[in-house]
């Protein structure tokens, strides 16, 4: 079976992350992509000749019977009623982060996925960086011992602020660097180290947008580990990705996983060298007096697509990103807010 796909929304999210990871996978057929953008139109036709360009959700779902999922890749602001929408066209969703701009909002679309019979997922792609899954790793076996600290950073040197929606969108909206980078720390902080019992927050707008852009926040696990997540458009010098303290070492990387940059540059899914870090930016694991280098695993966003061909399919019982996780992380990502407004 080929998965019939839609993807709407062709900025950044659609023209990157999605219809790339889509059209690279057999086990998928990009047919449509949705913008009411001519700009954006034309880049598509060019870049998937034979794909259908529609201007909005409504004339897709007069095409639903022709479409077995939809990819949401618009601002978070619609992404409920867009999501809700797919669901009752009666087509299986992936909604891109934030799932939702509240966490009721991603409970009820999970609860109207279970009564359409369809799947619903997240699409969470840091899960699949390689510093992550490398750390993920670690942590399972026990090379680090019982971790105390972890920190985490997603900073940017963008001190005259966003662009488009992400220059004007409130907090309500879904706006801010805490529902924009902060749900991946926060995603990466509870899949490493679980429930989180505590949380403290610094939650700050430096520049002219509508949301913060500067922001820290501070989780305590059940386990007993710390995550320190720190999101920033103010970094004019950069400090270590990770940084995590444990009993027996410690693991620090500097840099992002190359993946995005080079989909920016215009490499493609399955190219030769995607998500494989220069040795420079490899991971000091150990102690000060017993360090060693290690090379991270290749980062693999199209593990993410392959994974949900399975789920649809019906060969694996699990999709990509539970949502519930998700909802986790909005409910976090609001106790932060009422933190900060405190």
């Amino acid at each position: 079976m080929t998965v019939r796909t839609a993807v709407i929304g062709f900025g950044l999210a659609g023209r990157v992350f999605h219809a790339p990871f889509v059209h690279h996978d057999d086990a998928y057929s990009l047919d449509y992509i949705l913008t009411g953008n001519e700009e954006r139109a034309q880049e598509a036709r060019e870049s998937y000749p034979g794909v259908t360009v529609l201007p909005d959700p409504a004339a897709l779902w007069q095409r639903a019977s022709e479409v077995d999922l939809v990819v949401i890749g618009t601002p978070p602001a619609t992404h409920a009623d867009i999501a809700a929408q797919a669901l009752d066209a009666g087509v299986h969703v992936v909604v891109d982060k934030p799932f939702a701009t509240t966490s009721e909002q991603g409970r009820a679309l999970i609860e109207r996925a279970r009564r359409a019979g369809r799947i619903l997922t997240v699409y969470q792609n840091r899960r699949w960086d390689g510093d992550f899954l490398t750390l993920r790793e670690l942590v399972a076996a026990g090379e680090l011992g019982e971790v105390h600290s972890f920190e985490s950073r997603f900073e940017w040197w963008k001190p005259e602020g966003g662009r488009g929606w992400k220059a004007s969108a409130s907090v309500a909206e879904g706006g801010g660097i805490l529902f924009d980078l902060g749900t991946h720390l926060i995603d990466q902080a509870v899949q490493l180290f679980g429930p989180v019992e505590d949380l403290w927050a610094d939650v700050i707008t430096r520049g002219s947008d509508e949301a913060d852009d500067d922001s820290m926040v501070v989780l305590r696990h059940a386990s007993g580990t710390r995550s320190r997540l720190i999101m920033s458009g103010f970094a004019a010098l950069p400090a270590p990705r990770f940084h995590v303290l444990g009993s027996r070492g410690a693991f620090t990387i500097w840099g992002l996983d190359p993946q995005e940059d080079a989909l920016r540059g215009g490499a493609k899914p399955g190219d030769a060298g995607l998500g494989v870090r220069d040795e420079e930016q490899w991971a000091t694991v150990g102690t000060r007096g017993e360090p060693h280098r290690v090379e991270p695993r290749r980062g693999d966003y199209g593990g993410f697509y392959a994974r949900l061909a399975e789920a649809i399919a019906g060969t694996t019982g699990e999709v990509p990103v539970d949502p519930n996780d998700a909802v986790e992380v909005l409910e976090l990502v609001e106790r932060a807010h009422r933190f900060a407004a405190r």
